[in-house]
């Protein structure tokens, strides 16, 4: 499920880099996001209670990951039990334009942009692969941005989460 995006995790390399580094007022217009930063910096996170609730209704998810501080892999490593892992495609997404904007003006690398923000991804449902098209519906009726991010599968020790490919036009 997409975020709003910051979603309040990131928030002192966001100000350092599009404030400090960048200085770009907060009352500036900014073409990429239809609006001010400081409007950007102020939307309210995005609360997937009523949504997750209406796909376990709906679905047979078997879990949810919240994605918070610490990014998407960690938080989907909280989250898969021992003996399943999770290949996430960088490329079923593209992060909002605030992603680009603090990854390019900071010129912070990308394994740190995943690890301080969700880059995009709010929350994850994890459900069986007969159950996505009827999940996607049940988002899409929500009005809520919904994707397959990767699929999960059995896994061995090591990282349960890998990242794969890059995102479309980050």
């Amino acid at each position: 499920l997409g975020s709003s995006g910051l979603h309040s995790n990131g928030y002192s390399l966001a100000r350092h880099v599009l404030l400090d580094i960048a200085r770009m007022p907060l009352e500036g217009h900014v073409e990429e996001f239809g609006h001010t930063l400081g409007e950007e910096l102020l939307a309210p996170t995005r609360i997937y209670a009523r949504d997750c609730l209406a796909l376990t209704a709906e679905t047979g998810v078997r879990m949810f990951a919240h994605i918070t501080g610490g990014g998407l892999a960690r938080n989907l490593e909280r989250v898969l039990p021992d003996g399943v892992g999770a290949a996430v495609e960088r490329g079923s997404w593209t992060p909002a334009p605030v992603f680009k904007m603090i990854a390019s003006r900071g010129r912070v690398e990308r394994a740190e942009m995943e690890k301080t923000f969700n880059m995009g991804v709010g929350m994850v449902a994890v459900l069986p692969p007969d159950e996505v098209d009827r999940a996607m519906a049940v988002l899409t009726a929500r009005h809520v941005p919904a994707w397959v991010l990767g699929e999960v599968r059995r896994s061995k020790a090591g990282h349960k989460v890998q990242m794969k490919g890059d995102h479309p036009r980050f």
